[in-house]
């Protein structure tokens, strides 16, 4: 048994010495790794340069152009958006980041100036139809050249106000929400009923659809109308009281929220 322990001692001190052998070649090829890689960063950054110079222009206007920009980045975890500091040294190259924040300021007066409507819940397609709506009653040329996706990424970048500003999904549709009281699950499901009905939804369209008992279909439309202000009252209707939910209805072309 004593000789079994020593040849055990041996091996063990014979493999401590190789391994102690082999730190300085691992060294040198990770210091080779993290060379060829600073190599290839410097190669990349100075091919994005070129690109964002040429494509200045396309990148601005065309919002087609603009989303491949948007997933290019994404897929290899460049922000377009960050500074100089965070990676994002191009931006300034393109004008890309001052357009995004303009667009997030936009953003925030539509939301300010239809809250009291609609609780502070409102539909993406409803916000680019007042942004593209403003922007071409001021004259600016590049209206229509503003998406959905463009809305989305500007809100992103309103995270930093604590302000709630969100993109939440209901149904089918994206919603922007501008206020920080989270949407609870009866609150999601009142307005997924109601999208259905073109905004309007009531108590039996609640049992019915959801399987509530009436107790708590009621208490869920009252807290959106007494506690939340995400829906009106109508208790002149032919089929009884309904409520209207104006962040899910459906506005004529020419129509809209607040006024725009």
């Amino acid at each position: 048994m004593h000789r079994l322990g020593g040849a055990g001692i041996g091996g063990l001190q014979r493999q401590t010495q190789a391994s102690q052998a082999y730190k300085p070649l691992s060294s040198a090829i990770s210091r080779s790794q993290i060379d060829g890689l600073q190599q290839q960063l410097s190669t990349f950054r100075e091919a994005l340069t070129r690109f964002a110079k040429e494509h200045r222009n396309d990148i601005r206007r065309d919002p087609e152009f603009r989303q491949q920009f948007q997933r290019m980045c994404a897929a290899i975890g460049v922000d377009p958006l960050a500074g100089p500091r965070k990676g994002g040294w191009w931006a300034e190259l393109i004008g890309y980041g001052d357009w995004t924040y303009e667009l997030a300021i936009q953003i925030v007066e539509i939301c300010v100036n239809t809250r009291d409507m609609n609780g502070g819940l409102i539909e993406i397609g409803e916000v680019l139809r007042i942004v593209r709506r403003l922007r071409s009653l001021s004259g600016e040329n590049d209206s229509e050249a503003v998406s959905e996706e463009d809305i989305v990424r500007s809100v992103h970048t309103l995270s930093v106000l604590g302000a709630g500003y969100q993109v939440v999904t209901v149904g089918s549709r994206k919603m922007l929400r501008s206020v920080p009281q989270e949407l609870d699950t009866d609150q999601a499901a009142v307005l997924e009923v109601a999208q259905e009905a073109g905004g309007q939804v009531n108590e039996a369209a609640l049992v019915l659809r959801k399987k509530w008992t009436s107790e708590r279909a009621r208490t869920a439309l009252d807290n959106m109308l007494m506690r939340d202000g995400l829906c009106w009252i109508d208790d002149q209707a032919e089929e009884g009281i309904v409520y209207w939910v104006p962040s899910v209805m459906l506005w004529a072309d020419d129509g809209g929220t607040g006024g725009f």
